[in-house]
């Protein structure tokens, strides 16, 4: 079996970490335990690493980043010279260590770590990374995965997640190194005596900030609105950057929630720190209802994703999705930055595939070019670069992820929860001086481009035989997809794996002119649209489901109807 050899092998090295030793020893003798830590290495791609933090091959660990960090130098040596990288880390499980054994990793090879001396958002890796003109960036970060989680995220220097190119250059070289014994390391004070760690400087933070202050389209409005807002963190990296800004803007008003402030990679009071699942924001709610504020909002772990909750009139407070927020602010930032007369010449917005098409109703109302992407905000910053290569990154104006991602302005080229969380209120302080709330802004856009409902779904596919299934499943159906979807009829069919459209009445086939990748959108006769992939970064298959109705409520309850049967057909 080669799990149990791997499992001794690990029982004799792992030596250095004693929750590692403590662990390895409760597995022995349990033959699936022992499995499910070794049967595969964790997966190195564009995302970087991300698993369960524990012992094994297949877990987060210091022998596993270390390993990921020695491939990644190896690629960087290989690549560039006199090179630099930057690293920055979360509240999470071990962050802090696994960050410093990055650096150790990286001194150890010759490169120059750039390490913040505490925790950061992930936007702010991002920035340190062009600022400092690194080649690559590494954040230690699960972004709002459950707390068993931790993970590795790989950046290339234009200051977005690695390239499928670079990501496979650098597991290459990972896979050369062996897992004990093959990293080149020196000690992390050894490190910072001899220049080869340093801590990134306050000059780097404020820097980035005023970056961040620059992408207000009316600054005024946030000093005179009287905004009070009620912000939560979820005992991640934002608390310091959010509330900076929110300072900085003139929001002065301003209540933490108490329990969420401060970091706990335990997380607490949220087994799911994701501000796009209600249970998160619970406690945030909870306080709304004694601060009475304009506004709740609440960015996860790594504050790269920003959800909201407004008041609804009637003592109560309504959650907002990330497809609702994404058009809110594109619609206010083409129609202000228009009437202000700052509106660049061929404005470009861009999105992903799975975000809402009212969005495309938008950027035609405004003459905006919208462009789509695949899931994954490194594909929203590649579009930024390109723009940037031809000297016309001006012309980006916003993009954003259904997933609660949102960035104005080219400073970073990942989601910024910062530069969200302070356009939010921008856009709510901005409604407000014309007597509207943001849930009749809301409704308004809804009434002016049709009521659009988004739903999803997730299909957990845990360990070896879950992510087996998954695999099989997709492939399933791109080899033989459904023809019907509760009693309406497929009349398109998109295969982003195969790279082709297929409108299915007529025959017409049309190229995808985009990478290649595990997705499949299904379009029905009555104007619904159904799109499954599999999940990057965890372990499970997600379902995105469009429909468009006479009112929200019938939108819903077609969601609800075309969801129900798709679960059905697909066997869980």
């Amino acid at each position: 079996m080669r799990e149990l050899e791997l499992y001794k092998l690990w029982l004799e090295n792992a030596t250095e970490d004693p929750d590692l030793v403590e662990e390895l020893r409760s597995i022995e003798g349990d033959e699936e335990a022992i499995k499910d830590r070794f049967y595969r290495d964790l997966e190195f791609g564009t995302g970087g690493l991300r698993g369960v933090i524990g012992a094994g091959s297949y877990r987060l660990n210091i022998y596993t980043i270390r390993r990921a960090t020695q491939g990644l130098a190896d690629y960087v040596n290989s690549a560039f010279k006199d090179s630099a990288v930057a690293i920055a880390y979360d509240s999470r499980i071990k962050s802090d260590v696994f960050a410093r054994e990055a650096a150790r990793v990286l001194a150890g090879n010759g490169i120059k770590a750039y390490i913040y001396p505490e925790l950061m958002p992930t936007p702010m890796l991002s920035w340190a990374v062009r600022y400092l003109g690194c080649k690559a960036g590494i954040v230690c970060t699960a972004s709002h995965n459950p707390s068993k989680y931790n993970g590795y995220k790989a950046y290339g220097a234009d200051g977005c997640q690695m390239t499928i190119e670079a990501a496979d250059r650098v597991l290459n070289a990972i896979e050369k190194v062996p897992m004990f014994g093959g990293a080149k390391l020196v000690g992390f004070d050894e490190g910072l005596a001899n220049g080869m760690i340093e801590f990134i400087g306050q000059d780097v933070i404020d820097r980035y900030l005023d970056e961040v202050a620059k992408q207000q389209v009316h600054p005024e409005l946030t000093r005179t609105a009287g905004l009070k807002v009620v912000y939560t963190p979820l005992n991640g990296t934002g608390n310091k950057p959010v509330r900076a800004i929110l300072k900085r803007i003139g929001i002065e008003n301003v209540t933490v929630v108490p329990e969420q402030e401060n970091p706990d990679g335990r997380f607490p009071t949220c087994p799911f720190p994701n501000p796009e699942i209600k249970e998160a924001l619970a406690l945030g709610l909870e306080l709304c209802k004694t601060v009475k504020p304009d506004l709740l909002l609440a960015t996860d772990p790594d504050c790269d994703r920003v959800g909201i909750a407004v008041p609804d009139g009637k003592g109560d407070y309504v959650l907002f999705s990330g497809n609702e927020v994404g058009a809110l602010l594109l619609e206010y930032i083409c129609k202000e930055r228009i009437a202000l007369g700052t509106m660049p010449d061929r404005p470009v917005a861009i999105k992903s595939i799975v975000s809402t098409d009212i969005a495309s109703a938008i950027a035609k109302e405004y003459g905006v070019e919208l462009r789509n992407v695949l899931t994954g905000f490194k594909f929203i910053g590649e579009q930024i670069g390109y723009l940037e290569a031809a000297g016309e990154d001006y012309r980006y104006i916003f993009g954003f992820e259904e997933s609660y991602g949102y960035l104005v302005g080219s400073y970073v080229r990942d989601k910024d929860a910062v530069v969200g969380s302070m356009m939010i209120c921008e856009m709510a302080a901005y409604y407000r001086s014309k007597g509207i709330s943001l849930l009749e802004a809301r409704e308004a856009m809804y009434k002016k481009y049709g009521n659009y409902y988004h739903g999803i779904a997730n299909f957990v596919c845990e360990g070896a035989a879950g992510m087996a299934e998954m695999a099989k499943l997709m492939a399933s159906l791109h080899a033989d997809p459904f023809k019907e979807i509760a009693g309406y009829k497929v009349v398109g069919l998109a295969d982003y794996e195969k790279k082709v459209d297929t409108d299915l009445l007529t025959g017409e086939e049309k190229p995808i002119d985009l990478p290649k990748s595990d997705v499949i959108q299904f379009r029905l006769e009555n104007g619904a649209s159904i799109i499954i992939r599999p999940s990057g970064t965890e372990p499970k298959i997600k379902a995105y489901y469009t429909t468009i109705s006479a009112t929200q409520a019938e939108a819903k309850a077609l969601s609800e109807k075309i969801a129900a049967d798709f679960k059905s057909k697909l066997g869980f």
